[in-house]
């Protein structure tokens, strides 16, 4: 029995903004282009397990320059995906090489923790080396284009937000459930024939499992686009792998200052490691940002980052300005959290992201 579509999910086909923003998944989606791990997987790379990392990452950076050029081929129709033969080595392995590495002394996120992940050492974000799952569903609440959604929620989180909604998930209060990528690749494939247009990495927070779900798509056989669903709170070793992998970057863009990143979300250099990371998703796929509008934060955060979203992505970044705060685990620690959006706050962030210019933007 395959899910049924919200009626705004086929409404949006037809939206001229979604399709300009969204073009290459769209076509991901209906199966008329290979989603990027699946060209990844097609293109060579010649290394060994004794080559040095810094040797790897030069391989890597050259390889990404090479990966949009055949991705560029293979969408103007100049070669077919099934034409190319399978290498012995490829982009991706190179990627599942590179990440296993950085297990050893863990940079994924911005803290840069250094542990030994391999060695059972565990950092802030708790998260060993066996990827833990929460819970794997056909999601309907996501923004129009992706629904139905096909969530895989992991656990542990890079961020310590004070009214985080998936505490549970991300502050390992839920064990969770070991899986193998082998096992999780099944899932994958079960839910994109279920009907799902995509497959959404969440959690928690999926940074500090991107090297199982590398290998994970190593094993997945049908096309899904990749939605890499994060608080962009991550390296930029991690954002270059992602590079040739995530067709979407669903970012959330949560702060407009440290302070308020400190504060709330204990994330230093927070407006740093998010801006970088919403350019590095322009440039390597297609964006879907996320504005949680907090009370008492539009001049500290909303503000500026609907004013930099504007200026630095575009006025037809596809943006999604979120009015579904509530208070939720230790929310009551900070004064201004206690409560909902007032009508006031919500008509003045829709005004905040009119007077920048922005044309595609959802509430």
């Amino acid at each position: 029995m395959r899910i049924s579509w919200r009626p705004d999910a086929r409404a949006v086909l037809k939206d001229k903004g979604v399709r300009q923003s969204l073009s290459r998944y769209f076509d991901v989606m209906q199966n008329d282009k290979p989603a990027k791990f699946m060209i990844a997987s097609k293109l060579p790379a010649d290394f060994t397990e004794e080559d040095t990392l810094e040797k790897l990452w030069t391989l890597h950076d050259t390889l990404t320059t090479e990966y949009y050029h055949l991705e560029g081929r293979l969408d103007t129709r100049q070669e077919r995906l099934e034409e190319l033969e399978a290498p012995e080595e490829s982009y991706s392995d190179l990627k599942i090489e590179i990440a296993k590495r950085i297990l050893q002394k863990c940079h994924f996120c911005t803290r840069k923790c250094g542990f030994n992940r391999l060695a059972g050492e565990l950092g802030y974000c708790r998260c060993g080396n066996q990827i833990t799952v929460s819970t794997i569903f056909e999601h309907m609440g996501e923004e129009p284009e992706l629904v139905p959604s096909g969530t895989i929620f992991t656990m542990g989180c890079t961020l310590r937000c004070k009214h985080c909604q998936n505490w549970t998930i991300s502050q390992w209060f839920e064990h969770g459930e070991i899986y193998t990528p082998e096992k999780l690749a099944k899932s994958v494939g079960h839910i994109r024939k279920r009907g799902c247009r995509n497959v959404n990495l969440v959690g928690g927070e999926p940074t500090p499992w991107l090297a199982k779900w590398l290998e994970t798509f190593k094993h997945v056989n049908v096309n899904v686009p990749v939605v890499w669903n994060s608080n962009s709170y991550y390296s930029e070793e991690t954002a270059k792998l992602l590079a040739g992998f995530a067709d979407v970057y669903l970012l959330d863009f949560k702060y407009g200052s440290n302070r308020c990143a400190e504060r709330i979300s204990d994330a230093p250099r927070y407006w740093e490691a998010c801006t970088r990371n919403h350019l590095h998703g322009k440039k390597y796929g297609e964006l879907i940002i996320r504005v949680l509008v907090l009370p008492e934060h539009l001049e500290c955060c909303t503000k500026p980052i609907l004013n930099w979203i504007a200026q630095k992505l575009g006025t037809g970044a596809r943006t999604n300005v979120m009015f579904q705060y509530r208070p939720e685990w230790r929310a009551d620690e900070i004064p201004e959290l206690q409560r909902r959006l007032t009508h006031s706050e919500r008509e003045q962030a829709i005004q905040l992201a009119r007077e920048v210019g922005l044309t595609n933007f959802i509430t």
